[in-house]
């Protein structure tokens, strides 16, 4: 998705409440690693760069983390990377490229819904363990928060997707509409992903941030345990 045509108005207070958010989820990041030597970090599904203050605002915040890598579908500065392979996190890895990406701490952060169906998205997520050191943080909008933040729609997007896509259809917002560039997650989609892999070796939480209070984002934690 080109973050430069995102959403259908342009509120910039929406882009700062993401922005608040992310940072929110960036200090529990902080506070769960906080006892840990983090050397290498690995950011998976980074953005081009845009006006949005919130883009890859994680891979900024990791700053001071020696090892950078990243990998991604898009064209982004590599000169911020260590290391980057431009390729999709659904795909295939090979044990060379797991070899060479993995890390201390795998994060992605608002990609898995624009992976496209649940295969793909368990298959992220698959991938994600086998590239974790230590611990990886998955970030993900909560499907039935009242306003989507990629249309800034309120709503529509809690009904039926068939139904919600083809509203997006007629508000000619096609790009939205395609379920592989957006197929929001709700909780019972995060458990069923979970539940289908094989987790074994890894201590796995599911995080519900809250704006207003009601469940805007959610993050699936996991922990390589000994």
């Amino acid at each position: 998705m080109n973050n430069k045509n995102y959403g259908i108005l342009n509120l910039r207070f929406i882009d700062a409440i993401i922005e608040k958010k992310r940072y929110e989820m960036f200090k529990i990041f902080k506070k769960k690693i906080s006892n840990v030597s983090i050397n290498s970090f690995l950011d998976v599904g980074t953005t081009e760069e845009s006006l949005l203050s919130s883009s890859n605002f994680f891979v900024k915040k990791f700053e001071s983390i020696k090892v950078k890598k990243s990998i991604s579908n898009q064209n982004i500065e590599k000169k911020n990377f260590n290391y980057f392979i431009k390729k999709s996190i659904t795909e295939k890895l090979s044990i060379d490229e797991i070899n060479k990406f993995k890390s201390d701490l795998v994060i992605s952060s608002a990609t898995i819904e624009h992976v496209g169906h649940f295969k793909n998205q368990k298959k992220m997520i698959e991938n994600i363990i086998n590239l974790t050191n230590k611990y990886f943080f998955v970030t993900t909008p909560y499907r039935f928060y009242p306003i989507d933040f990629h249309t800034k729609i309120p709503f529509i997007h809690m009904l039926p997707k068939l139904i919600h896509r083809k509203i997006l259809n007629i508000l000619n917002l096609k790009d939205f509409a395609k379920e592989e560039n957006l197929n929001l997650l709700d909780i019972s989609l995060v458990k069923k992903i979970i539940e289908e892999l094989n987790t074994k070796g890894f201590r796995i939480e599911i995080l519900k941030i809250k704006l207003f209070g009601m469940i805007s984002n959610l993050i699936i934690f996991g922990e390589r345990i000994k």
